[in-house]
């Protein structure tokens, strides 16, 4: 997230679900006061996996990893149906065999939900890359 010239950037525990990424948070907060000024958001999550091949220095360093960077939109949710709805959605992802929130467990959090306008991605195996882009509707 950014506001002014002020960059601001949250690590989170998120969902994913058909094209929005999911998360919940506290009911303040600077991430929260960040999205009311400006929703543009930019999300991304990377991993590196297997080991570091040697390399002259200053040459390409090849290690196998994956990364993804999303475009996007937040926004707050505000309606509490939606809200509920939404944190059961979270928390299926993460534990597909979840029973329901219960309502009041809900009521002391925010919901959040980040359109994705477009995705980005890279896969690097060994010196092969493989890179691709996404453009959801709107």
């Amino acid at each position: 997230m950014s506001v002014g010239k002020r960059p601001h950037i949250v690590p989170l525990n998120y969902g994913y679900v058909e094209g929005i990424i999911l998360f919940h948070c506290a009911l303040t907060g600077r991430k929260l006061e960040c999205m009311k000024r400006n929703p543009q958001a930019c999300f991304t999550v990377g991993r590196q996996s297997g080991r570091l091949i040697q390399h002259p220095q200053g040459a390409h360093c090849p290690i196998d990893t994956d990364s993804v960077i999303c475009y996007s939109r937040a926004r707050i949710i505000e309606s509490f149906p939606e809200k509920l709805e939404r944190h059961n959605a979270f928390n299926r992802r993460l534990q597909p065999d979840a029973e329901e929130i219960p309502a009041e467990a809900v009521s002391g959090c925010c919901a959040v939900e980040i359109q994705i306008l477009e995705m980005t991605g890279r896969r690097q195996r060994g010196l092969k890359h493989q890179y691709w882009k996404y453009q959801f509707e709107e």
